[in-house]
């Protein structure tokens, strides 16, 4: 089995910053890529950034240039910085990973719980 436990989220103003943090643990072979997502009241799940084993990132056209992803292969660990928040980057903020299991050699798509990120005006 394999968890992602999610850190960081609570109350902002409008300007401030945070920093959500990601573990994974269990029977990990290896991750492959890593992200976040968010969802807020009403709307659909939208990626906010991702990054590859490798480092290679990828970003919301939303938050490009005021949040960055980065992530600790050795500790399973990935994280988002999050600068210049707005009252529309409130939501949920969800970890994901693409995990190799180490008991089956198989492939899986891992969520967090989520965490909750409110931006106030």
């Amino acid at each position: 089995q394999v968890q992602l436990v999610e850190s960081g989220g609570g109350l902002v103003q409008a300007g401030g910053s945070l920093r959500l943090s990601c573990a994974a643990s269990g029977t990990i072979f290896s991750i492959n890529a890593m992200g976040w997502y968010r969802q807020a009241p009403g709307k659909q799940r939208e990626l906010v950034a991702s990054i590859t084993y490798g480092g290679r990132t990828d970003y919301g056209d939303d938050v490009q240039g005021r949040f960055t992803i980065s992530r600790i292969n050795a500790k399973n660990t990935v994280y988002l910085q999050m600068n210049g928040l707005k009252p529309e980057d409130t939501a949920v903020y969800y970890c994901n990973a693409n995990v190799i299991e180490r008991r089956s050699n198989r492939y899986l798509e891992v969520w967090g719980q989520g965490t909750l990120v409110t931006v106030s005006s």
